[in-house]
């Protein structure tokens, strides 16, 4: 089985609705290049500090960007990582979510970003939490004919969560993030592959590019397969990186090297009750 999947890369605008245009256009070029199924940057839809992200934000299967997201999918038949959009919840807390689409427009998965990016980079502070409530769940899900693991961003830097996602069965892992220039330079290609290649699966990771909401971001968007090899990356513009996954490879990959197989869950799980005290 092969499949055609696209990064989409774009700089999130001004103003919603114009964001909206822009990455449905991009999308519709992808599909007509042959991709059944895409993936969108973290927060295409706006980024910026706690005033701005609400203004963007939308309740879960009413706003316009989950329209649009819905609708690329279904029009198109593509499956669609909606990468993620603020997510404004029932309790009025906000929340980072990525919204996953089959081909037939229905709502395959729901992920909201377990890790807050509270860090200091490029001699900027970033505090994510004091905008929006970490979520609680790992979520994979079908599309397209592969097992997809959800993941945004700053989470790339947890191995422990694309391990659970593989142990759901993910064969294919998606990381659409707005990446830091200062953070990007030296560690974005770094831990996408060594994702790729620990996990012996497929990366998709779709960027923001250029310096949305005055963000300086990495762009960079790329395709990964399971031996760590970049099979197409995008330039530094809107645009996308566009692949071929192949089924036949990872299992290759998978028989000759069964790193996945020689695990010792046992033997990690003694480690940690050591730990632990």
């Amino acid at each position: 089985m092969t499949t055609r999947v696209a990064a989409i890369q774009l700089q999130a605008a001004a103003e919603k609705a114009d964001g909206i245009a822009r990455a449905t256009a991009l999308v519709e070029r992808a599909a007509a290049a042959g991709a059944q199924l895409v993936v969108l940057p973290e927060k295409w839809t706006g980024v910026g500090g706690a005033e701005r992200l609400r203004a963007v934000a939308e309740p879960l299967r009413e706003g316009p960007a989950y329209a649009a997201m819905q609708g690329w999918a279904r029009e198109l038949g593509i499956a669609v990582v909606g990468g993620s959009i603020t997510e404004l919840r029932d309790d009025g807390t906000l929340a980072n979510a990525s919204i996953a689409f089959d081909a037939g427009g229905r709502e395959a998965g729901v992920y909201r970003k377990i890790h807050m990016f509270d860090v200091e980079a490029g001699g900027r502070v970033y505090r994510e939490s004091a905008a929006e409530q970490a979520g609680e769940e790992v979520v994979a899900c079908d599309l397209a004919g592969w097992r997809t693991g959800l993941t945004i961003c700053y989470d790339l830097r947890f191995p422990e969560l694309f391990r659970a996602l593989v142990d759901d069965g993910a064969r294919l892992l998606t990381v659409p993030a707005c990446f830091t220039v200062a953070t990007g330079r030296d560690h974005w290609e770094v831990l996408l592959r060594a994702r790729a290649i620990e996990n012996q699966c497929w990366v998709i990771a779709a960027g923001q590019w250029g310096e949305p909401g005055g963000m300086p971001s990495y762009g960079r968007s790329m395709v990964i397969d399971p031996w760590g090899l970049v099979l197409a990356q995008a330039p530094d513009e809107d645009g996308f990186a566009l692949a071929e996954l192949d089924a036949d490879r990872q299992d290759d990959i998978r028989r000759r090297l069964p790193a996945l197989a020689h695990r010792r869950p046992a033997v990690y799980a003694r480690a940690a009750q050591r730990a632990d005290g």
